[in-house]
C-alpha cells in the first residue's frame, strides 16, 4: 500500500429493527473513534452470596429431626459448616440457569453430608445411631427447602435479566446471524438483547445495524455496553477472528452457537454447553496469557543492553559522519504506536528531514529520495539508521522481535481499511518481526504484515524470538533497505 492510496469508508449500515434502543453513532472527522478500554473489567461473576446464604439456612430446617439427640447444637453447626463449604463458587455469569438445574449437585452434596453426620454420630455415641428414618426426613427437609431457596434466587435474577438484558453482538453469515438475532428478540426471558450483527457481507442482513469493520465494532461496544459475543458457528472464529479479538479482549464474554441444530428442547446441548433462545450454545474461554512474557523482557534487556555497549563505537561513528554530511540534527524522534495503543518516542539515526511536522506524521515512505546524502542512503540500506532503537528496547518501550509501530495517522488509516490491523497492537512494538522476516518491509502490502504479525502473536514462544533473531541477523549480509 502507498501513500497514495484511499482508504475506504466504512460499509455498515444503520438500520432499526423494532423498538429495541440501538445506538452506533458514526465517527467524528479528525478523530479515531470511541476505543475499548486497554484493560476493561471482565464480566463480574454472579455473586455466591446469595446461594450461601440459602444453602446454610437450609440446613436448619433438616436439623430439627435432630431434636434429642445428644449434641445437637454441635451436630447442627456442623452440617451449616458444611453446607456453606460445599456451596458454589464464583463462577462467570451464565445466560441461563434454574434450581432445576442445580437439583442433582445440591442432592448430591446433601446425601454427602448426612451420612457423614450419620458416620460421626455412630463412631462417637453409638448409642444414639441415627435411624434410617431420621437420615431420610433430615435429607428430603433439608433437600426440599435449599432446592427452594435456590429457585427464589434464581428467579431474582433472571427477573433482573429481564428488566436489563445484557447487550449483545451476533457474529457470522448474515442470513444466520440475522436468523439469531430475530430468535433472541422474539424470546426476550432468555436476557440477551442483540445491539448489532458483524458479518462480512453486508447486503445480507437487514434489521439491525450491520458492522463489518473493526472500528465500528469498538463503537458498537463502547456505546451499547455490550458484554457478550455470540459467535454463529465454528468456523465463524476462523474467518472472522480479528474482529471478535478486540470485545473478547476488552472482556466481552463470547459464546459459540450453532444456528444449524434444531432449535427445540430435545436437540442434545454440547457438553458443558448451555442454551440461548433454544440454540446450543458453549462460552468459549479467553486464551490465556503464553508463559514466558518475563523471559522475553529479559531476553530484550540482555541482548539490547549488550549490543548497546558493543556497538557504541559504530554507534559514535555513525552519528559523527551524519553530523559532518548532514549537519546538526543527527537524532530523528517520531511518535510511534505501541502495544495497547500507548504512543512512544521512537529513535532513529537522522537520514532524511521533513518539510515539517506534518509531512513528517503523514508522509509514507521516502526511501526513493533521490536528494538524500550518500551516507544516509548508506544507513538506510543497511538499516544501520535503526540501531538506536535498542535504547527503546532496553528502556520497555518496544521488543526486539514484535509488530513494527506505526505512526498514530497511519494506525487509523490502516486499523479502518483492515481489519485486524489494531489487534497488532496486542504486543509489544519491535524492531524485527515475522512480517520483516518474510520480506514485507517498506512499501508492501498492509494486509499482509497484519496477518503475519497476528500469526506471531497467536503461536508466540521464546523460541520463536530467538529464531527471528537468528534469520534477521543472516539478513543483514545481503540488506535491501527500508
Amino acid at each position: 500500500m502507498t501513500a497514495e492510496s484511499t482508504v475506504p469508508s466504512p460499509a455498515g449500515q444503520s438500520r432499526g429493527l423494532g423498538s429495541s434502543p440501538v445506538s452506533v453513532l458514526p465517527r467524528r472527522e479528525g478523530t479515531a473513534g470511541p476505543r475499548l478500554p486497554a484493560r476493561r473489567p471482565a464480566p463480574r461473576p454472579d455473586s455466591p452470596l446469595p446461594l450461601l446464604v440459602v444453602d446454610g439456612s437450609a440446613a436448619l430446617p433438616g436439623s430439627l429431626v435432630l431434636i434429642g439427640t445428644p449434641h445437637q447444637p454441635l451436630l447442627t453447626a456442623l452440617l451449616v459448616a458444611a453446607s456453606l463449604l460445599l456451596g458454589p463458587r464464583p463462577r462467570p455469569a451464565r445466560l441461563t440457569s434454574g434450581a432445576l438445574d442445580d437439583l442433582p449437585a445440591l442432592c448430591g452434596r446433601v446425601a454427602v453430608m448426612w451420612l457423614a453426620l450419620a458416620a460421626l454420630v455412630a463412631a462417637y455415641a453409638p448409642a444414639h445411631a441415627l435411624s434410617p428414618r431420621t437420615l431420610a426426613a433430615g435429607f428430603l427437609l433439608h433437600a426440599v427447602t435449599g432446592c427452594a431457596g435456590r429457585a427464589a434466587v434464581h428467579r431474582r435474577r433472571r427477573t433482573a435479566l429481564l428488566n436489563h438484558p445484557r447487550a449483545a453482538l451476533v457474529v457470522g453469515p448474515a442470513q444466520a446471524a440475522q436468523r439469531v438475532a430475530s430468535a433472541l428478540l422474539r424470546h426476550p426471558r432468555c436476557g440477551v438483547r442483540p445491539v448489532g450483527i458483524v458479518t462480512d457481507d453486508p447486503g445480507g442482513a437487514a434489521g439491525l445495524p450491520v458492522l463489518s469493520t473493526d472500528e465500528e465494532v469498538r463503537r458498537a461496544v463502547v456505546q451499547n455496553g455490550v458484554r457478550d459475543v455470540l459467535a454463529v458457528g465454528p468456523s465463524v472464529r476462523l474467518r472472522q477472528a480479528a474482529l471478535l479479538r478486540g470485545p473478547a479482549e476488552s472482556g466481552c464474554t463470547v459464546w459459540e452457537l450453532d444456528a444449524e441444530a434444531p432449535a427445540c428442547d430435545d436437540a442434545p446441548a454440547r457438553p458443558g454447553g448451555e442454551r440461548i433462545a433454544g440454540f446450543s450454545c458453549r462460552r468459549l474461554e479467553p486464551a490465556r496469557r503464553r508463559p514466558g512474557g518475563a523471559g522475553k523482557r529479559v531476553l530484550d534487556v540482555t541482548v539490547s543492553g549488550a549490543l548497546l555497549l558493543l556497538l557504541s563505537p559504530l554507534l559514535l561513528a555513525c552519528a559523527a559522519v551524519l553530523r559532518v554530511v548532514g549537519g546538526p540534527g543527527v537524532l530523528f524522534r517520531q511518535e510511534r504506536v505501541g502495544e495497547g495503543g500507548r504512543p512512544f518516542t521512537l529513535l532513529k539515526f537522522r537520514t532524511h528531514r521533513p518539510a515539517d511536522e506534518h509531512e513528517s506524521a503523514t508522509r509514507w515512505s521516502v526511501a526513493d529520495e533521490r536528494r538524500m546524502p550518500w551516507f544516509c542512503r548508506f544507513l538506510r540500506r543497511t538499516s544501520l539508521d535503526e540501531l538506536l532503537q535498542l535504547w527503546n528496547v532496553f528502556r520497555g518501550d518496544m521488543s526486539l522481535v514484535g509488530p513494527r509501530p506505526e505512526r498514530p495517522y497511519f494506525v487509523a488509516r490502516f486499523s479502518q481499511a483492515h481489519p485486524g490491523y489494531a489487534a497488532r497492537h496486542r504486543m509489544p512494538a519491535g524492531i524485527t518481526g515475522l512480517a520483516q522476516i518474510n520480506g514485507l518491509r517498506g512499501d508492501t502490502s498492509i494486509e499482509d504484515r497484519a496477518r503475519f504479525d497476528n500469526a506471531y502473536i497467536d503461536d508466540w514462544s521464546l523460541w520463536q524470538d530467538v529464531c527471528i533473531l537468528l534469520r534477521t541477523a543472516a539478513a543483514l549480509v545481503r540488506p535491501t533497505g527500508s
